[in-house]
């Protein structure tokens, strides 16, 4: 004789719960990956210990970098 071959129901919440739960990492780590990367924290200390301002953007003239220069008409030049 064959034994019953029904489910018990803490089974078929398990081949519920399982699936769902797959989905849920996956999807999470899609968004997480898909995200754009955080700007820098406000008020960030740069290499000479001067505090820099802004909105989370790079600062406009790192340490040892020199800045473009300008013609009198304000254009940068290349």
């Amino acid at each position: 004789m064959n034994p019953n071959s029904a489910l018990s129901a803490w089974q078929l919440a398990m081949i519920v719960v399982v699936p769902v739960m797959a989905l849920a990492v996956w999807l999470s780590a899609i968004f997480l990956a898909a995200r754009e990367p955080r700007g820098r924290a406000q008020g960030v200390v740069s290499r000479t210990g001067a505090a820099v301002g802004g909105t989370g953007a790079m600062p406009a003239a790192v340490a040892g970098e020199g800045e473009p220069e300008q013609s009198a008409d304000g254009r940068v030049a290349a």
